[in-house]
């Protein structure tokens, strides 16, 4: 076993909540933060660690919350200890507030002399609030900072796969579509990025033809860029309004004139990704759903987690604390985790008692898989065993070395682990010779049933997909919210999780070839792509699962 050295992990931890936090910020005042077009991933650097070191987050728009928990982490913004937010867009009436009801509360919050971000959609200073809020601050005199965000103008056309120029194609305008625009200037050739313009495009496609546009020239309309709502209708000048009107743009949207938009056929990437648009259900633990979703969000789909699974502590904790003080004695050779879950309830013992890493020293430590490795190296501490193999118990006994009194002073293992765990992990380090204290270390129990809306997706097809990654997940999900809809895509982790979703009379679309989160995403994603081809190649539009309700269970895919 291989720890960090004494004390090392708390002088890391004290510096960055230290010096390193003053050094990345303003000492007070007001930093006013554009979030972009959309997407999280496009917060610049800056952004990012001022939103990490606030103390105080002003928000002006629902999704502004969803951006905070993504990047402080849920159980911190819930905690006492997490930022304080601020809703900085809509008056306690429910309605927008004003340029200066913003100013005002921005200003108030800046007077308690805390790091203050004030956070706006878009750029602070481009169609927004934040020359008024900052003249405000300005005014009382305290300090504040602008960081702009990433433009729509640039990011929603690349995220449409158009370019806004190209070495054949230099020129490019931008245009704001208000009532007394002269169209006659823009009849060259030059690329024309046009903004507010879902309203007026048959007027204005007809002033540009008028000026000397051919009727052909390419036109895309890209609505909600950045995001995984995106939609793009690609057509002709001649024909944009009535495609635009079919296809229900609204809204915010970014529309390019030129001969670039032809680009996009070859260029689209996020909008081909396999599982773009996808509404997929993650019905794990809060704890262990954001690597899950995170990889989702790679391929493009839209996670929306449901606990099933709420982790509690054991009803009787004596046997928990006899085995700590016994690991403290030095009373075991072995300690196994077999799951993340695991690993904090032992660490969590471990604070409670005022201990830390060092205890271990001397114990040998086996993980069940890498994801538990990885909790356990976030300890300070190194895995000893993990399974060369299938990531499982019986993969970690495949592993595990027979006991041998010649060389194990100790002959006993300490298994800290659920109430529900099967028994052949014990059983088989019994047969090569160990004792084993098996200890309920935390309980698994199921969780409330989600909300009505979230219920009536699930058995009315509205979610494209469902990832189930244990046993458990398939019972208690079906148990509160029932079974999902026939068209639903059932992804599992391995053959047992199939097995009980079989029996729940669930038809399995997709397994991962190992019990992995991450193969668990990539087999979904590579179904996605191959019917996405399926599709492109028989000529029929791409549709997401939940757009058509098949009247039965689509064959497995080969």
């Amino acid at each position: 076993m291989t720890r960090a050295p004494s004390g090392q992990p708390a002088t890391a931890k004290a510096a960055k909540s230290g010096p390193t936090r003053a050094t990345t910020t303003h000492a007070a005042g007001v930093a006013f933060v554009g979030t972009g077009p959309g997407d999280p991933e496009l917060l610049t650097v800056r952004a990012l660690r001022l939103i990490e070191d606030a103390e105080v987050l002003i928000t002006e728009a629902p999704e502004h919350r969803d951006l905070i928990a993504r990047v402080r982490g849920v159980d911190a913004v819930e905690s006492e200890q997490g930022p304080e937010v601020v809703d900085g867009g809509f008056g306690e009436d429910g309605q927008p507030l004003t340029h200066a009801a913003r100013a005002k509360v921005v200003v108030k919050q800046a007077k308690r002399g805390l790091r203050v971000v004030r956070l706006l959609s878009g750029d602070p200073f481009l169609y927004a609030s934040g020359p008024e809020e900052a003249q405000a601050v300005a005014k009382v005199g305290l300090a504040f900072e602008i960081v702009p965000g990433v433009s729509s103008v640039g990011a929603v056309p690349a995220y449409a796969g158009i370019p806004l120029t190209t070495k054949d194609h230099r020129e490019v305008a931008v245009v704001t579509c208000g009532d007394r625009v002269d169209w006659s200037r823009y009849g060259a050739s030059s690329t024309l990025v046009l903004l507010s313009a879902v309203g007026q495009i048959g007027d204005i496609a007809k002033d540009l033809i008028a000026a000397g546009r051919s009727p052909e020239t390419p036109v895309a309309m890209t609505r909600v860029g950045t995001t995984t709502e995106q939609q793009t209708v690609t057509s002709t000048l001649a024909r944009i309004a009535a495609d635009a009107r079919a296809a229900r743009i609204a809204p915010p949207a970014i529309t390019v004139v030129g001969q670039v938009v032809d680009l996009r056929a070859t260029l689209s990437w996020f909008e081909t990704k396999p599982l773009f648009g996808w509404r997929v259900l993650v019905p794990r633990t809060k704890e262990q759903s954001a690597t899950l979703s995170a990889s989702l969000r790679h391929y493009g789909g839209v996670p929306e987690e449901v606990p099933t699974i709420s982790v509690e502590p054991p009803r009787n904790p004596q046997q928990m604390d006899k085995a700590v003080r016994g690991l403290v004695e030095g009373r075991y050779e072995w300690i196994a985790f077999t799951s993340v879950n695991a690993v904090k309830a032992v660490r969590e013992k471990f604070e409670e008692y005022g201990l830390d890493a060092r205890a271990f020293s001397g114990l040998k430590i086996a993980a069940v898989g890498d994801k538990t490795a990885q909790a356990i190296a976030a300890w300070g501490l190194r895995a000893d065993l993990v399974p060369s193999g299938e990531q499982s118990a019986a993969g970690l006994l495949e592993d595990w070395p027979e006991y041998d009194e010649q060389l194990d002073p100790i002959n006993r293992v300490f298994l800290p682990r659920a109430d529900i765990a099967t028994e052949n992990l014990v059983a088989g380090l019994i047969d090569l010779g160990w004792e084993c204290d098996d200890v309920t270390a935390y309980r698994t129990v199921r969780a409330a049933p989600p909300p009505a809306p979230t219920r009536d997706a699930i058995k009315t097809g509205k979610f494209d997909a469902v990832v189930f990654t244990s046993s458990s997940t398939v019972r208690n999900l079906v148990g509160i919210a029932g079974k999902p809809h026939p068209s639903t895509v059932i992804a599992v982790i391995g053959p047992a999780t199939a097995k009980t979703a079989e029996e729940h009379g669930l038809r399995v679309d997709v397994m991962a070839p190992k019990p992995d989160v991450d193969l668990l995403v990539e087999a979904l994603a590579d179904f996605g792509a191959a019917r996405r081809q399926a599709m492109l190649e028989a000529g029929d539009p791409v549709t997401k699962p939940s757009d058509r309700k098949a009247s039965g269970r689509r064959r497995k895919a080969e």
